[in-house]
């Protein structure tokens, strides 16, 4: 069993929105175990904000390229250190030109994409770049992760509030003189949608297990509650749509006309446009930022100093 110390505590009431000793008692009934508690606390109706993604850990952007002419985009999140250095021009500049060599060289993961020679300077590889960004701005940098889209139909890319959030979107079927505008407002709804993203275009992708597990929560939510078994089933089916209207894109209420859905505002639009796949990549999720201790870093200084 994890110790339950405050700093878990903490970073549960951070994800659920829960009281701090309701955090505590759900870590000790799950033994510390972060993802469990949550759940216990979405049973008991107490986590306000559980879907919340893992608040952002760490420092960086979300960049992307997208060449028009080949229908052919990326998306990359670079981590650094800090966000001063992140919004530097020379982290911005490495972070695009690592968007345009994943769209130009298709790499198949982040190890080739560091092995391999940059295309505007084949004496250095992607690799050497990062490492001399490193040396030359102070902080450590890496690049976590990206996704590359190659379509015969229509790609577009959004970067939301400066790099925090990015999203690459593709699309087929109906391609008119709307699609272009269609598309863009389809990546910035993407990446604005709030208290919760979309996680699939349409709920046939859901997967099976997450659906189960987000039954079962429903009805530990409705019995909790005091609702008689005869009904539970009704209610949780009720619930259920709700759940896909959060997670699924084409059900999402349409964030510039909360009148439509986003199907219906593709239909209204451009009927006969399909939306292929997404990715939308909040940066830092998932990662620990180091957090410093003023305190300490002074104590530290004033030793070496023999103060």
């Amino acid at each position: 069993m994890a110790e339950i110390t405050a700093k878990l505590v903490n970073e549960l009431r951070g994800r659920t929105g829960a009281g701090m000793m309701d955090c505590k008692k759900a870590l000790v009934a799950c033994e510390g175990d972060m993802d469990k508690a949550i759940d216990f606390l979405r049973e008991k109706g107490l986590a306000s904000a559980a879907k919340k993604q893992s608040r952002i850990a760490a420092e960086g952007a979300v960049g992307s390229f997208v060449c028009k002419k080949c229908m052919t985009g990326a998306l990359v999140e670079v981590n650094c250190e800090t966000d001063f250095v992140a919004k530097t021009p020379k982290f911005q500049d490495l972070v695009s030109a690592i968007a345009k060599q994943i769209v130009k060289c298709d790499p198949a993961d982040v190890d080739a994409l560091l092995a391999q020679k940059y295309f505007e300077d084949e004496s250095k590889t992607i690799g050497d770049m990062v490492t001399a960004a490193t040396a030359e701005i102070g902080e450590k940098i890496s690049v976590r992760r990206f996704a590359r889209y190659a379509s015969n139909g229509i790609v577009d890319s959004y970067i939301h509030m400066g790099g925090k959030v990015g999203v690459l979107v593709e699309a087929d079927g109906a391609i008119t003189d709307a699609t272009p505008e269609v598309i863009h407002n389809i990546a910035l709804q993407i990446a604005a949608a709030s208290p919760v993203a979309p996680e699939y275009v349409r709920r046939s992708e859901v997967r099976a297990e997450h659906l189960e597990h987000e039954k079962e929560i429903l009805i530990a939510q409705a019995r909790e509650e005091g609702k008689p078994e005869n009904i539970i089933e009704k209610m949780v089916m009720g619930r259920i749509n709700k759940f896909y209207q959060e997670v699924c894109l084409l059900e999402q209420l349409y964030v510039k006309d909360g009148d439509l859905t986003v199907q219906k505002m593709i239909d209204k639009e451009n009927k006969g446009l399909n939306i292929v796949r997404f990715t939308r990549y909040r940066m830092g999720d998932g990662l620990e930022k180091k957090v410093n201790d003023l305190a300490a870093e002074v104590a530290e200084q004033k030793a070496k100093m023999g103060l």
